[in-house]
């Protein structure tokens, strides 16, 4: 209970609502709503994106397709986890994302495969792999194991 309260009232307002979101499957969020959902998001984003080079708009806009997002913790620390791709190539162009629960940090991998890579190929050994938002140890550890939970990464 002191863990919600310290969150403050629109960390527990965003629990609440993870709650009654898990409870009703098709409420659940996504990345690519999060930034009309609250502005913080987007200030967020945005802050994390001006400082990088060369990312394609579906990227600094957020604006791909997505799956339903996950509350999970890191060294005690909760975040909203999601994954994001671009429409109509999530199989070459995908994005792991993580906002902290208080909406003030937002970290990424950015994971891209060739456009011609046989499908006997592992994927894993021929992706390029790029951090946003300069995430520790534990958070590249949170979004990996995102990407590695896909049942066609190997």
């Amino acid at each position: 209970m002191k863990r919600l309260l310290s969150l403050g009232l629109g960390g527990l307002a965003l629990g609440v609502s993870l709650t009654a979101a898990a409870a009703d499957h098709d409420t659940q969020f996504r990345v690519n709503e999060l930034p009309a959902s609250d502005p913080k998001y987007l200030r967020t984003w945005q802050q994390l994106v001006e400082d990088e080079e060369r990312l394609p708009e579906w990227i600094i806009n957020l604006s791909g397709t997505a799956t339903p997002m996950q509350a999970l913790e890191e060294d005690d620390e909760q975040y909203l986890v999601g994954e994001l791709c671009e429409a109509h190539d999530c199989a070459h162009q995908r994005l792991y994302v993580a906002f902290s629960w208080d909406k003030a940090h937002a970290y990424a991998l950015y994971v891209q495969l060739p456009a011609n890579l046989p499908a006997d190929k592992a994927p894993s050994r021929h992706a390029s792999y790029r951090w946003l938002g300069e995430p520790d140890a534990g958070i590249k550890q949170l979004l990996d194991e995102q990407l590695k939970a896909d049942p066609n990464w190997y």
